[in-house]
């Protein structure tokens, strides 16, 4: 925390809102990352002096120059309506209408029993028994590192 006299920089500002309100580190991380290319996109300019037609900009920017997805843009959306909101507590009834990003159908590669069985078996030691869990339980790799052995039940099975 900063002391009254040295107000802190809008980063570290961003962060303490962020952890006073116990958001994820990798939300931290990525809220930090968008808010960072929104100031340069628009050249260094502070956010306190930009708005709603900034943000559009940015905002429509990569969904139709750089093809992103939906959930990025989102994802950037987020991160500017939090630091407008949470941390500057401004009003953010913006009915923004930045372009959106189109929406593509992803199929994902699926593999047969056999080729994951395979997969699985290179593996030596302990990455095959992480390996195991994580795709027998469908847990993501950051879940997985947060595993304990509590959480699992050796009974069930």
């Amino acid at each position: 925390m900063s002391n009254p006299s040295n107000p802190p920089k809008l980063l570290e500002e961003v962060r303490d809102v962020l952890r006073r309100r116990h958001y994820s580190y990798q939300t931290e991380k990525t809220y930090i990352y968008w808010i960072k290319r929104f100031i340069a996109f628009h050249h260094m300019k502070p956010p306190r002096d930009m708005g709603a037609s900034e943000i559009e900009t940015f905002l429509t920017h990569p969904a139709v120059d750089q093809n992103v997805t939906p959930s990025t843009q989102n994802q950037a959306l987020s991160a500017l309506i939090f630091l407008y909101r949470d941390v500057y507590q401004w009003d953010t009834n913006w009915g923004l209408n930045a372009e959106r990003a189109t929406p593509t159908r992803y199929l994902p590669t699926v593999l047969t029993p056999d080729e994951a069985r395979r997969i699985l078996n290179t593996l030596p030691g302990v990455y095959q028994l992480v390996a195991k869990v994580l795709y027998g339980s469908g847990l993501r790799l950051s879940e997985g590192l947060r595993l304990r052995v509590k959480d699992l039940d050796f009974g069930q099975h």
